[in-house]
C-alpha cells in the first residue's frame, strides 16, 4: 500500500501555490476581456449616438500639441475667402490673426521672435550668361549654408507672382506671400541672389531692431540731407511680419508698375533725386521717397543700419578678403580654443568667443554685386566681366572656407573653385 506522501491524490503545498497561480491568470485574462468587451460596446455606442464625437475630441487632443505639424479642426485665417497673397489685396488685423493661429500652434510657434524666413529667387527662364546658372547655383548655396549654420528657414522662387512687377518690384510679392505663409517667423529676410554672406559665423542682431519693424542699409544723413538715390540699399532688407508690415507693403508698390499711377511716379522720384540714373520708378527711390514724404508716418519703425556691413558694396570689398583671411589666421594663432575642431552646430558659440578679438578688419556680414547682373550677363559698364566675376569667385570661396573648414577642408586659392585641400589638425599652427 502506497504511503501517505507518495499518493497521487495528496495536495503537496508545492502544487497548491501552482494551482493558485493558473487560477489567477485565467481571471486576468478573463477580466481583461471583459474590460476589452465593454469598451467596444461604449464606443459602438457613442459612435451611434455621434460618430463624429470621438473623432473630433482626439482632433482636439491632438491640435493642442501640434508637435508633427497637424491642423487643428478651428478656424484660422486660411479659411477666409477673401483672404489674398496678392499685392493690390490689403490684408487687414493681420496682427490678431496672426496671434490666434500662434496660439493654436504652441510648438510651432515656440520662441517665434527669433524665427527669421529667409527669401530669395531668380527669374523664371534659363539665364543667358554662359556661367549664370553656375552662379545662381552658388549664390543659393551660400545662403542655404548659412541659414543651415543660424537655424532659419529659406525659400528660393523662381515664379513671378504678379505678371507686371517685374526686375526688382518681383521680389515684394513674394515677400508677402512668405509672411502670410510663414506666420510662424517674426522676420522675413529678403536678399538679393547677387548678394553673399561673406561672415558665416555673424548672427542678425535681432535685439537691436525690438523697436523696429524694417531695417535697411544706409545713411540717413543721405536721405534727410542730400536726399540721395544711393543713400539706401533695398535689395537687402529685414521685415517684421506685422500688420505695420502689410500696410508699408502697400504704400510701397503702390509706386510700382502694376499700378496705374506708375507713369507719374518716375518723374517725381527724378525730381527729387538728383542723381537718380534712370526715369523709370523704382522701388529703392519709392522708399526713400516715403521716408522723405511720410516720415511721421514710417519713418520711427525704419532702422537705417551702418554700424556693420549688413549689405556692403562689392567692389570696396572683395580685395580685401585675403587681408581679411591672413587677420583671422592671425587671431587663431594666438587663441588656441578658435583651432579647436568642433561640429557646425555649434558654429555660432565660437563666433561669439572670436568676437572679442575681432578689431577693425573683420568680414564683411554681406558682400552684394550690385550692377554684376550673374544671371543675365548685361552687368554695369563701369565695370568689367573679369571683375564681377572674379570678385563673385573670391567671395563666395571666402565664405565656403568657413563652412568647410569645419568639414575638415580648405580653399587655398580664392581664385580656384574646384580644388580644395586638407586641414592639418591645429591649423593654422602647422
Amino acid at each position: 500500500m502506497a504511503s501517505l506522501e507518495s499518493s497521487p491524490f495528496q495536495n503537496s503545498p508545492k502544487r497548491s501555490v501552482l494551482y493558485k497561480a493558473y487560477s489567477l491568470i485565467a481571471d486576468g485574462f478573463l477580466f481583461v476581456g471583459g474590460a476589452f468587451l465593454a469598451i467596444s460596446l461604449i464606443w459602438a455606442l457613442l459612435s451611434c449616438v455621434n460618430p463624429y464625437s470621438i473623432e473630433t475630441a482626439i482632433a482636439k487632443q491632438t491640435s493642442k500639441l501640434n508637435v508633427n505639424g497637424s491642423d487643428p479642426p478651428e478656424p484660422t485665417f486660411y479659411d477666409d475667402p477673401e483672404l489674398s497673397y496678392s499685392i493690390g489685396n490689403p490684408i487687414e488685423n493681420w496682427d490678431e490673426k496672426r496671434e490666434q493661429w500662434l496660439r493654436l500652434y504652441p510648438a510651432i510657434g515656440a520662441d517665434s521672435k527669433r524665427k527669421v524666413v529667409l527669401v530669395t529667387g531668380s527669374a523664371p527662364s534659363v539665364c543667358e550668361n554662359a556661367v549664370g546658372d553656375h552662379l545662381l547655383l552658388r549664390l543659393f548655396k551660400n545662403k542655404v549654408d548659412y541659414c543651415r549654420i543660424h537655424g532659419c528657414e529659406i525659400f528660393y522662387n523662381n515664379a513671378l507672382l504678379h505678371p507686371k512687377m517685374t526686375g526688382f518690384w518681383a521680389k515684394y510679392p513674394i515677400v508677402k506671400a512668405a509672411m502670410l505663409a510663414h506666420p510662424e517667423a517674426e522676420w522675413v529676410y529678403w536678399v538679393d541672389s547677387d548678394a553673399v554672406f561673406t561672415d558665416m559665423e555673424f548672427k542678425l542682431p535681432l535685439e537691436r531692431y525690438v523697436n523696429h519693424n524694417l531695417v535697411v542699409h544706409g545713411w540717413s544723413q543721405l536721405i534727410y540731407e542730400k536726399q540721395s538715390w544711393t543713400s539706401l540699399n533695398a535689395g537687402v532688407f529685414l521685415i517684421r511680419n506685422c500688420q505695420w508690415s502689410m500696410e508699408l507693403l502697400d504704400s510701397w508698390t503702390s509706386m510700382g508698375p502694376q499700378s496705374p499711377d506708375y507713369e507719374k511716379w518716375g518723374p517725381t522720384q527724378k525730381a527729387l533725386f538728383k542723381d537718380k540714373l534712370f526715369p523709370e520708378s523704382d522701388d529703392q527711390s519709392a522708399l526713400i521717397y516715403l521716408l522723405l514724404k511720410e516720415k511721421e508716418k514710417w519713418g520711427e519703425k525704419i532702422y537705417i543700419e551702418n554700424e556693420f556691413n549688413f549689405e556692403g558694396y562689392w567692389l570696396g570689398t572683395v580685395d580685401k578678403l585675403e587681408n581679411i583671411t591672413k587677420r583671422y589666421r592671425e587671431i587663431e594663432q594666438k587663441v588656441g580654443i578658435l583651432r579647436r575642431r568642433y561640429a557646425e552646430k555649434v558654429s555660432e558659440f565660437y563666433g561669439e568667443i572670436r568676437e572679442k578679438y575681432l578689431e577693425d578688419l573683420r568680414r564683411p556680414f554681406v558682400t552684394h554685386f550690385t550692377g554684376c547682373e550673374p544671371c543675365s550677363g548685361d552687368h554695369n559698364p563701369t565695370y568689367t566681366r573679369e571683375a564681377c566675376w572674379n570678385g563673385m569667385q573670391k567671395a563666395l570661396n571666402f565664405a565656403d572656407n568657413q563652412v568647410l573648414r569645419t568639414f575638415g577642408f580648405v580653399h587655398l586659392d580664392l581664385l580656384n573653385s574646384s580644388f580644395v585641400s586638407p586641414l592639418p589638425f591645429d591649423f593654422p599652427m602647422v
